[in-house]
């Protein structure tokens, strides 16, 4: 007899988009504004809830910020099978670059819970590219 499991996370796709808050930062007071909309896609059968999330944020002077709560932006989506949901939020970093990753802990309808690993992805300031 042969056991199989499923991973329900592979279930998850997520993309994101960066961009640099230029208005926003203050580079002479080591303030760097950056914002980021993340695409999350259900390809599983069943709706998931996204219950919280879980981000590590570290800059290039290696200083870490981990940020974990309740959703995204406020709200704690639930999103159907075959379906997606996009949000924009921001970071602020003491450095013009960092990286951001973590994950998303999930509910699908029938109650089982699983994190998604949000990929890690870089945040830079166009000017800091050489």
């Amino acid at each position: 007899m042969t056991d199989s499991t499923t991973d329900i996370a592979s279930n998850i796709a997520i993309t994101v988009d960066t961009g640099f808050l230029a208005e926003q930062s203050l580079p002479q007071q080591q303030r760097f504004v950056f914002c980021y909309t993340i695409t999350i896609y259900n390809h599983g059968q069943q709706a998931a809830q996204l219950l919280s999330r879980h981000w590590i944020i570290t800059d290039t002077d290696n200083q870490v910020q981990e940020v974990q709560g309740l959703g995204v932006i406020g709200k704690q989506p639930n999103i159907a099978a075959g379906d997606s949901y996009t949000y924009s939020s921001g970071a602020i970093l003491a450095t013009p670059a960092g990286i951001m990753e973590g994950s998303y802990e999930f509910r699908q309808a029938d109650g089982e819970k699983f994190n998604a690993p949000i990929p890690a992805f870089a945040l830079v300031q166009p000017s800091a590219l050489h």
